[in-house]
């Protein structure tokens, strides 16, 4: 298998979550699974000091940031084809949402992969908060996902005509008939060792369902 992953910059805050992407890369290479990261070559929606808590005015690059996470090895999205790859994940993070989403709107180039990888029977994994960036896109099919428990959240979800399904940190739901994974991870876990159990969990759903 080969599996893409979609990274939206480097920290919880304003990017990808740092211990979400590095989890969903060692248990793909625990499975023995190829992977590669893409980001979008653009600027960041905010930049947030993660010492102080509190926005700065400057400007940073998503695909520079992500790069960080990958050690170097990622690619623009724009060179992302369905056809090279089995799965995709998206992990967590504020900038999952704040990078990859436009005005309250799924990013098209975002939308497009989503959409292109349901069409083409791939399973899609979503990782924290990133399940809410599918369900806008794919709602309307009703797949099943989770973002833990958080009500205000869930009925967001639910709002999209996706189905909600309560889950603890360190396990999984499995929309089987749609191919869609997800596991809470930061949205409820208390360490990182609930966060790898989850995304572990993910990975080998994944891989279970591409094969």
């Amino acid at each position: 298998m080969k599996i893409a992953v979609i990274l939206s910059g480097c920290g919880m805050m304003d990017g990808s979550e740092i211990h979400e992407s590095v989890c969903t890369l060692l248990n793909l290479d625990r499975q023995g699974i190829e992977y590669q990261c893409f980001a979008p070559d653009t600027q960041q929606a905010k930049v947030i000091n993660h010492h102080t808590c509190q926005p700065e005015p400057s400007t940073r690059n998503i695909l520079e940031e992500a790069a960080r996470i990958a050690r170097g090895n990622i690619k623009n999205l724009q060179e992302f084809r369905t056809i090279d790859f089995d799965a995709v994940i998206f992990p967590g993070g504020s900038g999952a949402v704040a990078n990859l989403t436009y005005d309250g709107k799924v990013r098209p180039e975002i939308a497009q992969i989503i959409t292109d990888c349901f069409e083409s029977k791939m399973p899609i994994g979503a990782i924290c908060i990133a399940p809410t960036i599918v369900a806008r896109v794919l709602g309307h099919n009703g797949i099943t996902v989770t973002i833990g428990n958080d009500s205000k959240v869930a009925a967001a979800v639910e709002q999209t005509g996706a189905h909600h399904q309560e889950c603890s940190a360190d396990d999984v739901v499995v929309d089987k008939q749609n191919l869609v994974v997800t596991t809470p991870a930061y949205m409820l876990a208390k360490s990182i060792k609930e966060v790898d159990t989850g995304i572990g969990k993910l990975v080998q759903a994944i891989a279970k369902l591409g094969r």
